[in-house]
């Protein structure tokens, strides 16, 4: 029997058991301390990676030399794909945010998976596109949007990313640094502490040491998207 962790990635969820077995035999784990870089951008990508516990982030630096947060990945998440598929650089730099077990497959084997599972092609391309409508939908938010509206859809980004949801209330069990927010949200941290304690005054979000909880999900994404 496969690790159930194979399961829950999506790409592979429709595989039966002796396919996700073949996948956990080509593949190898790797555990990585906090702030470690696991990728850098603009070098040659020869690997897959699939989290099996722990939160990374991607990122890339802007012209200024800032860090730009594209996205932060949880439990059964995978990155690295792009630089397999198209042979090129990796296009983003990605750092666990905190101790994280993942599951490698280098390049060639996960080609030959692709070739031998179209099953798995056609999911890679449904999750791509899925990245890429989000990807749209965060880009003209933080375009249009003023300091308020960037910092909740940083906020829904996340919850949609690694909530858990409960009786209409998201939520966050380890909010990132009010730093890596400000990368997230294109504002500086002091804008990101003003806005999510006009939140918590409004009573739209609760604050508890690391932890968020949207109070009222639905209001709040009808309100901010």
């Amino acid at each position: 029997m496969p690790s159930d962790f194979l399961k829950y990635v999506p790409i592979f969820s429709d595989l039966n058991d002796e396919t996700l077995t073949k996948i956990e035999q080509i593949g190898t784990r790797k555990n990585y301390n906090k702030d470690s870089i696991i990728l850098q951008e603009d070098e040659v990508g020869t690997a897959m990676f699939l989290i099996i516990k722990g939160k990374v982030k991607v990122s890339r630096q802007s012209t200024d030399g800032k860090e730009v947060i594209l996205t932060i990945l949880s439990d059964s998440d995978f990155f690295g794909e792009m630089a397999i598929l198209d042979g090129l650089t990796r296009s983003a730099t990605v750092t666990a945010i905190e101790n994280t077990e993942l599951f490698i497959i280098q390049r060639n084997d996960f080609l030959n998976l692709l070739k031998g599972h179209p099953e798995i092609s056609i999911a890679l391309l449904q999750e791509l596109t899925q990245r890429l409508r989000n990807a749209d939908i965060k880009i003209k938010a933080l375009s249009l949007k003023d300091a308020e509206g960037k910092v909740a859809t940083v906020i829904l980004q996340i919850a949609d990313d690694i909530g858990k949801i409960k009786q209409g209330i998201v939520e966050i069990e380890k909010l990132p640094l009010q730093q890596d927010l400000a990368n997230m949200a294109g504002t500086s941290r002091e804008t990101i502490s003003r806005v999510l304690h006009s939140f918590a005054k409004k009573g739209f979000i609760e604050l508890e040491g690391g932890k968020l909880r949207i109070l009222n999900y639905e209001k709040f994404r009808e309100i901010y998207s």
